[in-house]
């Protein structure tokens, strides 16, 4: 049975996943983990960054002793398995992006920081405020928040994957869109795509960026015709 290593987003943890897992637990052997400072983990030493979150993978990798593993990574997810699969091809057999986010400048980094305002989201979706809370619950969630924009400002300044970048990835990948995906553009994802060397693009029919309004179904039937 392949393995199979299921990746959150910013801001998210792995619990947002369970229900693919669980739609996938019997095709592969299943592995998730929060990235620092997600989900009550520990927050980093260093700063929010791609190659903290990557450490967290190779931490895990390590700790459960695979060698070589399949990735789903969604939103930020996705960016941190590109990451891996540039640096350390050797532990990555297929990569499966869904919603990620590859391009960025300052513009682009700051309209996703007004997003992340903890006072906004609190006045307008308190109900998001509770999830958030529960979610990394002992850490304060606004930290989370905070250390995310910190993130994301960075990436605009300095891209940390840039476009040349995946011309030296050579495993398989497969970039799936949602067709009703706000966040993410055509443009960025067919470039990188088009910078890959073996990669594959599909666009998943009404499905807006979160996580939980995906068709767990559909996106499970992509994945095993993709990975076996």
């Amino acid at each position: 049975m392949q393995q199979l290593l299921l990746l959150h987003g910013a801001i998210g943890a792995k619990d947002q996943l369970d229900p693919l897992a669980e739609n996938l637990k019997d095709h592969y052997e299943i592995h998730s983990l929060n990235f620092s400072g997600h989900g009550g983990e520990p927050f980093p030493e260093t700063d929010f960054s791609i190659p903290c979150f990557a450490n967290d993978v190779l931490n895990y990798l390590n700790q459960t002793n695979i060698q070589q593993i399949n990735i789903l990574g969604y939103s930020m997810g996705g960016y941190v398995a590109m990451y891996l699969a540039r640096h350390r091809p050797k532990l990555v057999n297929k990569v499966i992006t869904l919603a990620t986010k590859f391009y960025w400048d300052e513009t682009v980094a700051a309209k996703e920081v007004k997003l992340l305002d903890p006072n906004i989201i609190s006045e307008k979706i308190p109900a998001f405020v509770k999830q958030l809370q529960q979610r990394h619950s002992p850490n304060d969630w606004k930290t989370v928040l905070e250390k995310t924009k910190e993130m994301l400002l960075q990436l605009g300044k300095n891209n940390t994957m840039k476009l040349e970048d995946y011309k030296d990835i050579s495993v398989p990948c497969l970039l799936l869109l949602g067709d009703k995906d706000k966040m993410i553009t055509l443009e960025e994802t067919v470039a990188v795509r088009g910078a890959l060397s073996n990669a594959e693009f599909k666009f998943l029919p009404n499905t807006p960026h979160p996580i939980e309004q995906v068709d767990e179904n559909l996106l499970s039937s992509i994945i095993r015709g993709f990975v076996d």
